[in-house]
């Protein structure tokens, strides 16, 4: 499916990023579902991403944040050959994961803790960005900093 952001372009300016992103989710819909995952708003600015990460060690995972993209990754390491299974229940797959982070979200820590990678993220808006109240004055303007 390809939605069409041209009547968007023509009114706004500097949404094609949201553009993309909407283009490239819906693109990337068709990806794995292995390693499960669950994303949580934990605060109005702080989430939490956890991934079901059983039969990795901390070694063979790698996370890397970088221009509003987070990627996590996991590496399995060659096991024994000699091993015969009746039944292999459990993925023993390398795989990767990525994120679309918005602007001002950053990784602030990761931890695992039974068989779970909880990697947080905090949305830290700069003081420039948040709302200011203008207070009106008869005949002209005059910013006041703070709320």
């Amino acid at each position: 499916m390809h939605i069409d952001f041209t009547p968007l372009y023509r009114s706004s300016i500097g949404f094609d990023r949201l553009a993309n992103l909407i283009e490239n989710a819906n693109a990337g819909s068709n990806q794995a579902g292995y390693p499960p995952y669950n994303i949580e708003l934990l605060d109005e600015n702080q989430y939490r991403i956890t991934m079901a990460v059983a039969g990795f060690a901390e070694s063979e995972l790698d996370i890397q944040s970088q221009a509003n993209t987070l990627v996590i990754s996991g590496k399995k390491t060659a096991q024994d050959d000699n091993r015969q299974f009746l039944y292999q229940g459990i993925a023993e797959r390398s795989f990767e994961r990525r994120f679309q982070l918005a602007d001002y979200v950053r990784v602030t820590a990761a931890s695992m803790e039974n068989g779970l990678l909880h990697v947080e993220l905090e949305r830290e808006i700069p003081e420039a960005m948040k709302a200011r109240k203008i207070e009106i004055q008869s005949g002209k303007s005059t910013l006041i900093e703070g709320n």
